[in-house]
């Protein structure tokens, strides 16, 4: 890469090791900045606007929220159109779609309630496992997805481990003869499965190759940096032009909105809408520490609507 990007993340995060894999498979450097597990981020809130999920990307003063956003960024720095998910089709964005809305809530709640303890317990200690808990308890809170019950999402992991079976056992990678973004996406809920005790069914040998054949993309050049060194990073940057916008019927750009994901995680960020493309939704945000902030959205999946400038 050029300029190497700025992953705002914690080591347990499934969705950051989406994006750490993709570092390794494109042999990247990349800037490592460790975030709480839970809010408040001091690290990266002030230059978000408060956004809930984790990870979350810089470069200079573009801020990336959504790891389709991210990845789809590490695409166009890589050249490599295969790791762009919006260009993602058939059966390999299907299965994609899966992993990661039914099913990445499934790897967690088809784990027993002991063995899940267990790993909170050994990732963050007593209290630490205590305020994960807590803050996970009001995740969902607004959104629109709400988990399956422990027998149904055993039946959701097993359906997602026999798809993914039959699509290997006629090519090595989801997307056939080469590595997508359908192997990292589809990689990491299972990864989480397997974090919290989960475990792949015993006939899943073509999926366990796989699966071992991802994770030794490793994570890239990882190179640890300080929260001052991101600041700064922002702060002696200007955001890079804004693409072409298309038009919206019930807003303007320069209009003061608000944006949040509807599934979970709804924590509204505002900002002026500065651009609209068919994927994405860019938030500028005028800030006394950091100057102009671009700050990127999907915009699938999220609800934009007018705001209160106050």
């Amino acid at each position: 890469m050029d300029e190497s990007m700025i992953l705002h993340h914690y080591e347990s995060s499934p969705y950051a090791e989406k994006i750490r894999l993709m570092f390794g498979y494109t042999d990247s450097n990349w800037r490592s900045l460790i975030s709480p597990a839970w809010p408040p981020r001091p690290n990266v809130d002030p230059l978000s606007g408060g956004y809930r999920r984790i990870p979350i990307a810089q470069l200079g003063a573009d801020i990336f929220c959504d790891t389709a956003l991210i990845a789809q960024e590490i695409a166009s720095m890589r050249q490599d159109p295969s790791l762009d998910p919006y260009r993602a089709s058939g059966p390999a964005l299907e299965i994609m779609r899966r992993a990661e809305s039914e099913g990445f809530f499934a790897a967690i709640t088809s784990v027993s309630t002991l063995s899940l303890l267990g790993t909170l317990l050994r990732g963050f200690g007593p209290l630490g496992a205590y305020r994960f808990v807590k803050d996970r308890s009001g995740f969902l809170k607004g959104g629109t997805s709400k988990p399956k019950a422990a027998a149904d999402s055993k039946d959701i992991m097993r359906d997602l481990f026999e798809t993914l079976e039959k699509i290997l056992a006629t090519q090595p990678w989801i997307a056939g003869d080469a590595p997508s973004i359908a192997d990292f996406a589809v990689y990491h809920p299972i990864w989480l499965h397997l974090s919290c005790s989960g475990n792949l069914p015993p006939a899943a040998s073509k999926t366990l190759d796989w699966y071992e054949r991802v994770s030794q993309f490793g994570h890239g050049h990882r190179h640890e940096i300080t929260q001052d060194e991101a600041f700064e990073a922002a702060r002696s940057a200007n955001p890079r032009p804004l693409p072409a916008s298309e038009a919206l019927d019930s807003l303007e750009l320069g209009q003061f909105v608000e944006i949040h994901p509807e599934d979970y995680g709804v924590v509204p960020v505002r900002g002026t809408l500065a651009a609209v493309t068919a994927e994405r939704v860019i938030l500028e945000r005028k800030t006394d520490s950091f100057g102009s902030l671009h700050v990127h959205f999907p915009r699938s999946g999220y609800a934009l609507k007018a705001a209160t400038n106050s």
